[in-house]
């Protein structure tokens, strides 16, 4: 496998050379040189039927990203709220286009600091400032945060952050700090600004993220139909005999070639599947066994989920075990009915485990049904037991249902879906065909 990505690329660099002087020596337009190039040496590059299939899909453009601020500063405006705050990571991400990517988190806190301005005794706007350490002051002034006029607070080693913090908003009132924000800094604002409620996120703020928009939906989409595209080509080149850590690295480059970053793959065959989330072996795909991947990637930032269970064509697997792929796909498919604007999300899980119930293999479905995806592979809310959440239009989730036998077999079936504007659940791989038919045909 590694021999052939090492010579689909010197082939590439040799194509390359070939193109220039074909279109210099012959006199013909360098890109008919690279059409019939192109034709010659394309069948060389593994999965390149997969090619940069989301190279039309756009960033989260300035103006959806000033949205949000100012939909964040009425919120907290309407909360009676003083400031919202938070670090690198998917909510600085959201509101501030500042992940951990482009600022890794240390003992030194970086802080989004957002807070409601009011603009002719009427309008809300948002403030937005930054919280530096003063020698990264230049490097934090290179973050690409989509807003006019950023304040930046400069803090000093011999200073206390959360105090200097503080002169960004009014130290009174409510502070809310994102609940991803770690335990030290949530007590230092605490004991820095002790007149006023430092309290974590309410729900009237973390529903601004975990409603997607058009813009997000359009994402979502093609970073999962990219995966289930690549698991599907990955599925035809399996052969009996191969390693899961085979498998693993043919998705990891199908992933890449599809465009996704980040890319990678739960890969288990036969009865390693019957552990959700795998044993660390290496085992060989047997005549008999199923396949599973359960694979993701991202996209400009927003993550896919997708988990098939797949046969070969020569494989022989038994009818019982047939027959739980079935149900699972049964058990997806009552779930995605269920799960529309204004159902609960307990409902939605219980509905697919109620079924399973009734093929007496419920209790091998171990975990919940389903989580929210967006910025994160899993994020809130959750379809599982016991959350009395109420799905909403824009809202985005996992549906995953699973039977896991240990010592046999281990079936998941995943497509993540959203909630449309009428209020029903949408699998966000529907424009490539959405659930899998069969273990042959995922």
């Amino acid at each position: 496998m590694w021999f052939a990505c090492i010579r689909a690329y010197h082939l590439q660099r040799i194509a390359f050379v070939l193109l220039v002087y074909v279109a210099w020596i012959h006199l013909i337009p360098f890109s008919l040189a690279k059409d019939l190039l192109g034709r010659v040496f394309a069948p060389s590059i593994p999965f390149s039927d997969l090619a940069n299939y989301c190279q039309s899909s756009q960033p989260i453009n300035a103006s959806e990203f000033h949205e949000r601020q100012r939909r964040l500063a009425r919120t907290l405006h309407y909360l009676n709220a003083s400031a919202y705050i938070t670090e690198p990571g998917a909510s600085a991400q959201y509101f501030g286009n500042i992940s951990t990517t482009s600022w890794k988190l240390s003992e030194r806190p970086l802080l989004l600091i957002i807070t409601p301005v009011l603009v002719n005794d009427s309008q809300v706007e948002a403030k937005v400032s930054i919280l530096t350490p003063r020698f990264e002051a230049t490097r934090a002034k290179m973050l690409p945060i989509p807003h006019d006029g950023v304040e930046y607070i400069e803090w000093s080693e011999e200073n206390n952050p959360y105090e200097i913090a503080a002169s960004a908003f009014s130290a009174e009132g409510k502070v809310y700090l994102d609940d991803t924000v770690r335990l030290f800094i949530f007590n230092g604002f605490q004991k820095a600004i002790p007149d006023a409620i430092v309290a974590p996120t309410p729900p009237e703020i973390k529903e601004l993220r975990q409603r997607k928009s058009d813009a997000e939906i359009e994402l979502l989409k093609c970073a999962n139909e990219a995966t289930l595209l690549a698991i599907r080509a990955v599925h035809k080149k399996m052969t009996i005999g191969m390693k899961e850590s085979e498998a693993r690295r043919m998705m990891s480059m199908a992933l890449k070639v599809a465009g996704l970053d980040d890319g990678g793959c739960l890969t288990l065959f036969g009865e390693n599947a019957a552990l959700p989330h795998g044993s660390g072996s290496d085992r060989v795909l047997g005549q008999s066994d199923f396949a599973l991947f359960d694979c993701g990637g991202s996209l400009h930032g927003y993550v896919s989920d997708v988990t098939r269970t797949v046969a070969l064509p020569k494989t022989k697997v038994p009818s019982e075990h047939r027959a739980i792929w079935g149900d699972v796909l049964f058990a997806q498919t009552v779930a995605s009915r269920v799960a529309v604007a204004g159902a609960i999300a307990q409902d939605v899980d219980a509905s697919a485990r109620s079924f399973l119930d009734l093929t007496g293999r419920g209790a091998y479905f171990t975990h919940r049904l389903g989580h929210g995806i967006g910025l994160e592979v899993h994020e809130e809310p959750y379809l599982r037991g016991g959350s009395l959440d109420i799905i909403k239009t824009g809202h985005t989730f996992s549906n995953e249902p699973g039977i896991y036998i240990e010592g046999k077999v281990g079936v998941r079936l995943e497509d993540c879906f959203y909630i449309d504007g009428n209020g029903q659940s949408i699998f966000l791989t529907e424009n490539v065909g959405g659930q899998a038919l069969s273990p042959w045909n995922p």
